[in-house]
């Protein structure tokens, strides 16, 4: 075990990015196909091919899930990984063609590095090549290349985000999350109440708080403020589409752990759900565990960001905190 979405058997994680872009994107493969449910919470969300995951319509399987920065435009880098998985005789049967289903969702991460350098289908393309099994690179990889914390609008004030994951195993089943947290609201630790990014206050050495500021000086926010978190749980449990969407309903519960706020008009809030259907296992049971590998796979990836684009990332306000305290 990794403490990854990679430990769940048959999920393959790769990265692509571009650092003087400030941009990136991640793939989620899933061999031969899984299950698939998606779950959007936040109002203003970027994504593609999430109609067919609907527990109404017919579509039964997916072949990879693409998460990325570049906004609408990183939605490109989606046929990159469609033309990738073609190539290898990957897709949904048609009788004439296989065609892969690739859903995907976007942060905005303009606001950083080079607002025209966004992922494209070359760079779709080598996070596939990249695509492997075992740890997971986290931090500033991938679609957390560009990530940040707090309301872009006041991009003195707010904190570097990045790339988390986590899983956990309970007999033969195994749950894990990756997540790309580019929030609005602050990032707090749910065991032990932390608050650990966030917007900071003018002086740069602590916590405005972003509930506050939204509540009770909301003129102090406003302006482009557009934020996302991004997800993708995997699970080896054996799911209707219902049951999987309710898992994506449940693993939005990890957003509200350790985020606040979450699922705001300017988030786009989106978790998608594979289920690779090798073990039993009650729906309800793995929608809880989704909601705490979410939670912790957040908590990581604020702990791995490093200061970039002159956003100061969690150890370096860490220190900065102790020094004045």
């Amino acid at each position: 075990m990794h403490d990854a979405i990679t430990d769940v058997p048959g999920i393959l994680v790769g990265h692509a990015q571009d650092l003087e872009g400030g941009t990136g994107c991640t793939v989620v493969l899933c061999g031969n196909g899984a299950l698939a449910a998606v779950d959007v919470r936040g109002g203003a969300p970027g994504t593609r091919e999430t109609d067919g995951l609907d527990p109404a319509n017919s579509l039964s399987a997916v072949q990879a899930v693409l998460l990325s920065g570049g906004s609408a435009f990183g939605l490109d880098a989606a046929s990159g990984v469609v033309a990738w998985l073609e190539e290898r005789g990957l897709g949904f049967e048609t009788g004439f063609a296989k065609v892969p289903i690739v859903p995907a969702a976007v942060i905005y991460d303009l606001s950083v590095g080079n607002p025209r350098r966004r992922p494209d289908a070359a760079m779709g393309r080598a996070a596939c090549e990249a695509a492997a099994s075992g740890p997971v690179a986290q931090g500033n990889v991938g679609a957390g290349t560009g990530a940040t914390i707090g309301p872009k609008a006041m991009l003195n004030r707010i904190m570097k985000g990045g790339l988390g994951t986590a899983s956990r195993r309970v007999g033969g089943l195994v749950v894990g999350a990756i997540v790309v947290v580019n929030g609005y609201g602050d990032v707090v630790d749910p065991a032990t109440g932390e608050t650990l990014a966030g917007v900071l206050r003018e002086a740069g050495d602590g916590f405005a708080g972003a509930v506050e500021m939204m509540v009770h000086r909301p003129v102090v926010a406003k302006g482009f403020s557009t934020n996302t978190t991004i997800a993708t749980v995997a699970t080896n449990a054996r799911l209707t589409k219902a049951q999987a969407r309710r898992v994506a309903m449940m693993a939005h519960d990890g957003f509200a752990r350790a985020i606040a706020p979450v699922h705001t008009g300017d988030d786009g809030d989106t978790i998608f759900v594979l289920a690779t259907g090798e073990v039993d296992a009650d729906g309800s049971a793995v929608g809880a565990a989704a909601a705490e590998v979410v939670a912790r796979a957040i908590v990581s990836a604020v702990k791995h960001a490093e200061s970039a684009y002159g956003l100061p990332g969690y150890r370096e306000i860490r220190e900065l905190i102790k020094r004045r305290a």
